[in-house]
């Protein structure tokens, strides 16, 4: 498969190029790996290899000798260090300071899983040495050529979209369920009823994007309401499920969602950890597009390196907006419709929340719409291809 540029390619290099480390995080099988090894690094450490582990494990200063034994760069720069998978030896972070703060070397550090850096109280975690960034799946300009119906059900880990017979790919994300999602989850968790878990997962992924109802998941597993809680902990730590909290200030409802949200970091593990074939029924399109069109919206939101976030708003007794780009209490709001023709039905919950907040001024519905469409004053259809350019314009304007 041909390399295939990413977003995040130009910013970690002129990150680089600015003398700064970079702390890399992503979900397995992102592409982090393939995109290191093009900035030509000058050391290359996985601790994915029990091996290597073990033996930096028993010694973390062993680093420091090999990397101070790196020949100077003809160029004066300094050489880039590549420690892979970092999580796994979160003992090794202080030699990494140490030799950041000596200018020994640059370091590019990838991790799949933030929760030994996160739960270990000893560690390390370089605050102001280093920049913090994600790699996700493809995005919708990375990976331009699938159908809508293809990204819904295969989602976009590189892997999985460069096999092109649909049987190949049901297989390749099965086996990326199985020894990803129910195997290394679960062992670094260190969960102790596996059964439980393993339901538990199921569960979260098919009711991926809705409102999240901890007492009835505890209901339905059979534990407490704070270990369905501590899970999701687990699936936001090993970088699986985004929580979306809810926009949940207002002057006049006073029965606003304050419940969070979860989505599933690619649609094609989703589906495989619901256990859900390839033909889901006609009424469960609409809730796979607009969890598609949130994924996309963090991608967009983490690539814009500004104070972004991403809410819904809901009140149960009256209207509700799927999804809320807020730029610091400014807000657009998008709904997410299955439909290539869309009318002013579509357009009444997005002038209902305008009426009320402040907003950069228009509101959009993305939906299957050929070309760009204006439904109302405020209100414009997008086309799902291209609405992150629309997004991108309201935000800058």
């Amino acid at each position: 498969m041909k390399y295939i540029q990413r977003t995040l390619d130009p910013l970690i290099r002129t990150t680089l190029e600015r003398g700064k480390s970079i702390l890399l995080f992503g979900p397995r099988q992102t592409g982090k790996t393939t995109l290191v090894n093009r900035l030509d690094p000058q050391l290359t450490v996985s601790f994915i290899r029990p091996d290597v582990r073990l033996r930096y494990e028993k010694a973390p200063a062993l680093l420091r000798g090999e990397v101070e034994a790196l020949s100077p760069l003809s160029s004066g720069r300094l050489p880039l260090v590549v420690l892979d998978e970092v999580q796994k030896v979160p003992e090794i972070m202080d030699v990494v300071q140490d030799l950041i703060d000596r200018g020994v070397a640059l370091f590019l550090l990838t991790g799949s899983s933030a929760r030994k850096l996160r739960r270990h109280a000893r560690t390390n975690l370089l605050p102001g040495r280093v920049t913090v960034l994600h790699l996700d799946p493809f995005g919708i300009k990375e990976w331009p050529g699938e159908s809508l119906e293809e990204r819904l059900l295969d989602g976009a880990l590189p892997g999985i979209v460069s096999v092109r017979d649909p049987a190949d790919r049901e297989q390749d994300l099965a086996a990326y369920v199985t020894t990803y999602l129910e195997e290394e989850i679960r062992a670094e968790a260190a969960v102790r009823h596996l059964g439980n878990f393993a339901r538990f997962l199921e569960l979260a992924a098919s009711e991926s994007g809705g409102i999240v109802n901890l007492r009835k998941l505890a209901s339905e597993i059979g534990v407490a309401h704070t270990t369905i809680g501590s899970y999701y902990q687990i699936l936001e730590d090993c970088l699986i499920a985004e929580r979306i909290e809810p926009l949940s200030a207002s002057a006049t409802r006073k029965k606003l969602t304050r419940s969070d949200r979860f989505l599933f970091f690619d649609m094609g593990v989703r589906r495989l950890a619901a256990r859900e074939g390839r033909q889901p029924p006609r009424s469960q399109w609409g809730m796979l597009f607009e969890q598609f069109v949130g994924l996309e919206l963090l991608r967009f939101i983490r690539a814009q390196r500004r104070s972004l976030k991403l809410r819904f708003w809901r009140d149960p007794d009256g209207p509700e907006v799927d999804w809320i780009v807020d730029c610091e209490g400014i807000y657009v709001p998008i709904e997410v419709k299955w439909t290539d023709s869309p009318d002013a039905g579509d357009a009444r919950h997005l002038n209902c929340f305008m009426a009320e907040y402040p907003t950069h001024g228009q509101g959009y519905v993305v939906c299957r719409v050929p070309r760009k469409t204006k439904i109302s004053d405020r209100v414009t259809a997008l086309p799902w291809q291209t609405f992150l350019d629309e997004i991108a314009s309201s935000i800058k304007g």
